[in-house]
Formats: structure tokens, C-alpha cells, sequence
């Protein structure tokens, strides 16, 4: 029997609180404190055209060339997710560094062996923030397989001066 459950659960008031809390920190100027553990993408809703502003957790930071991948956990239902597919992102901040960033969406295979390497990096974490947000996985390669390619990730590096 698979008792693997890749799509997250639907996010409890409290668990909006907690995911809305680093933004609180951002609007604040304390970005700083998450040094590079998480960045705030600013985008456009693309429905209401307004400016949005969410926090992501950063699977894998470049110091040399500032890139930084991040995943949607909810796969192709989170907001700004679907939101930068229709407009790309509009600004990035991560620590005290600001940058217009060329975005892209990162392929199965390479987003399978950064899920591996983050795993490997920090297992407490993912195995805390799957339970978090509903989601059962037991480690396995094929659990592995299968929320893979539940989420999906997302390069930023900053636009150098030739792009």
C-alpha cells in the first residue's frame, strides 16, 4: 500500500500565520535576519494587477552568482507561482541585497537531484515542513520521485549589466 501524499493539504489559520510572519520581518527591513534561508519575491497578481510580496524558503544559494532556487511546495496552485508564469518577477530580496532577476523554471531531472541535495542538506527541515503543510513521504526513491514532481522550482539570479 503507498501511503505517500504529495499534494499539501489546504494551509489552517495558523499555518497562514507562520507562513505570513517572514513577511511581517521583511516589510520591517529585518530581512537580514534570514541571511539567505528565504527571499521575498515581489510580483504582480494576475488578476488583480496589484503588487504581491511572499516569502520563500531558498533550497540553494550561489554566492558567486547570486542565484537562488526556491519551490512551490503547492506545485502549479500556489498564487505566485501561477502569478510569475504570467509576469515574471518583478524584484527579489534576499538578506540586505535587492535585484531585478531573470527567472526560470527548472527542469524534472535538475529539480529532482536539488530536492536530493536539500535533503541531504537539511533533513530535519524537510521532513518538519512536509508534515507542516500535510504532506506524508517516507524518504523513499519513489517518494522522492513522486513529490518531485508534485512541486515545482524556480530560479532567481540578478540580471547582470549585459542581459
Amino acid at each position: 500500500m503507498n501511503n505517500l501524499s504529495p499534494q499539501p493539504s489546504k494551509p489552517n489559520s495558523i499555518l497562514i500565520f507562520l507562513f505570513k510572519l517572514p513577511l511581517l520581518i521583511y516589510r520591517l527591513r529585518l530581512g537580514w535576519v534570514f541571511g539567505h534561508r528565504f527571499l521575498m519575491l515581489i510580483h504582480v497578481g494576475r488578476n488583480s494587477g496589484r503588487i504581491r510580496r511572499t516569502v520563500l524558503e531558498v533550497i540553494r544559494h550561489n554566492k558567486s552568482s547570486g542565484e537562488c532556487i526556491v519551490i512551490s511546495a503547492y506545485g502549479i496552485n500556489a498564487d505566485w507561482y501561477r502569478n510569475i508564469l504570467l509576469k515574471p518577477a518583478l524584484e527579489i530580496q534576499i538578506g540586505t541585497k535587492i535585484f531585478v532577476p531573470i527567472q526560470r523554471l527548472l527542469d524534472e531531472d535538475e529539480a529532482f537531484d536539488e530536492f536530493v541535495e536539500y535533503e541531504r542538506l537539511h533533513p530535519f527541515a524537510v521532513k518538519n515542513l512536509l508534515k507542516l503543510i500535510g504532506i506524508q513521504y517516507d524518504g523513499s526513491e519513489n517518494g522522492r520521485k513522486l513529490l518531485v514532481d508534485s512541486f515545482r522550482m524556480v530560479s532567481f539570479r540578478p540580471r547582470s549589466i549585459d542581459n
